[in-house]
């Protein structure tokens, strides 16, 4: 007796059942491995771009706003603050490094932003080829704006105002690509890189050619210049945590000027998010239990519908437990079959809704399911399927065979 092909038998002769049973836990399992790959995405990405970031320092506003605009590129600036303020802050002793940063024009929906050569060295990025930034209008691409814009080192770009792709005020000034970055998978692939002085002479073209023929008549010229200078943000790395302590609020009593801790920021971002994915977690284990009562009723609804043929087959010395297998292997089917196309459809439906957002150069922000997720996940479909086959088979633990037999017509 072959119980395989009975058991594959028995999944053919009911479509309907097998299909709905099959459809719903597919979708339990997509919304359980999707949100924990997001997760596990978010939360990963997040921790990843920090960079030894300990510190923000930019304009009053919302701290959480600055560390997601100057640390993670995915907001707007909360102002500007006087460069010359932010090189005061960064001799403070107990600073390690501090890295000056300002943007407010992006070319293609890719940021650029303005630095000095330390902000490379936050991510631990280095060039594929070409060289850094040596003067004003050079500019490093981060790998993923290279490999989406298709450009190339020696080709020329225009900035347009804003940070948001746009032709609304586009710059006149050349940018000259000088080099391209090694992919990091980190905020920094979707950036292009130049020097503050870049920055400056875009937005002050102008007014920067007036004050250097002022030079020539008034020695103070050059000194207002340079005080009139402005950033967005200041990315700051303490050498010890007792900075932590003590900078913080005595930057936050300046006028004009606030202090962000990213990491504290971050973890009142995953309290915000946190709600939003356990709900969604909530409603997938719902899913899953209703697909193992379906699971359930079609093998329970096999056994009842057939019991005549489970009884013929005991009497030509078929065991119990041979029939108990006829219906795991029914039920084991339709898991592993859900499980696959579950994990099939995540992986695709997840980059077709990054095509769709136009996010292509995102993709790298996914990380791959950790092996504890899928194993919790497998087992408590495995757990689910082994309840569902147990309810099952009560009524073969229970057969009359006489009287089934006797009974049917």
């Amino acid at each position: 007796m072959n119980i395989w092909k009975i058991s594959l038998q028995n999944i053919k002769s009911k479509p309907l059942y097998t299909f709905l049973s099959v459809f719903v836990l597919v979708l339990s399992i997509t919304l359980l491995l999707g949100i924990q790959q997001l997760k596990t995405s978010f939360e990963y990405q997040m921790e990843r771009n920090l960079g030894g970031i300990d510190m923000v320092v930019g304009a009053k506003g919302s701290p959480l706003q600055l560390v997601l605009a100057s640390v993670l590129h995915l907001d707007n600036p909360t102002g500007n603050i006087s460069y010359q303020e932010a090189l005061k802050i960064g001799k403070n002793p107990m600073i390690k490094s501090a890295v000056p940063i300002s943007y407010g024009d992006n070319y293609e929906g890719y940021r650029i932003v303005g630095t000095t050569a330390d902000f490379g060295s936050l991510y631990h990025a280095e060039l594929e080829q070409g060289s850094g930034v040596k003067k004003s209008m050079d500019v490093v691409l981060g790998n993923s704006v290279a490999q989406h814009l298709k450009l190339n080192i020696g080709d020329t770009i225009l900035s347009t105002h804003g940070l948001v792709d746009a032709t609304v005020e586009v710059h006149s000034d050349k940018l000259t690509i000088v080099g391209i970055l090694k992919p990091t998978k980190k905020v920094i692939d979707r950036l292009i890189i130049t020097n503050l002085q870049s920055v400056w002479d875009v937005h002050d073209h102008k007014e920067e050619h007036l004050e250097e023929s002022e030079e020539h008549h008034d020695g103070h010229a050059h000194e207002e210049h340079d005080d009139s200078k402005e950033i967005t943000s200041l990315l700051i790395t303490f050498r010890n945590p007792r900075g932590l302590v003590t900078l913080p609020r005595k930057i936050n009593k300046q006028v004009g000027l606030q202090a962000a801790l990213p990491k504290y920021e971050l973890d009142r971002l995953y309290a915000y998010t946190g709600v939003g994915f356990k709900t969604i977690t909530a409603v997938a284990y719902i899913i899953l239990i209703i697909s193992g009562i379906m699971i359930f009723t079609s093998l329970y609804k096999m056994v009842k519908e057939r019991a005549f043929d489970l009884a013929l087959l005991r009497t030509y010395g078929a065991r119990n437990f041979q029939l108990i297998k006829i219906v795991a292997y029914e039920g084991f089917t339709i898991a592993f079959t859900a499980f696959a196309l579950g994990f099939l459809f995540l992986k695709i439906g997840l980059k077709y809704v990054f095509k769709m957002m136009n996010a292509d150069d995102k993709l790298y922000m996914l990380q791959e399911l950790p092996y504890q997720d899928l194993l919790h996940t497998g087992g408590s479909i495995i757990i689910l399927t082994t309840v569902s086959v147990l309810l099952a088979i009560y009524p073969i633990l229970k057969m009359d065979i006489a009287t089934i037999l006797s009974n049917e017509k």
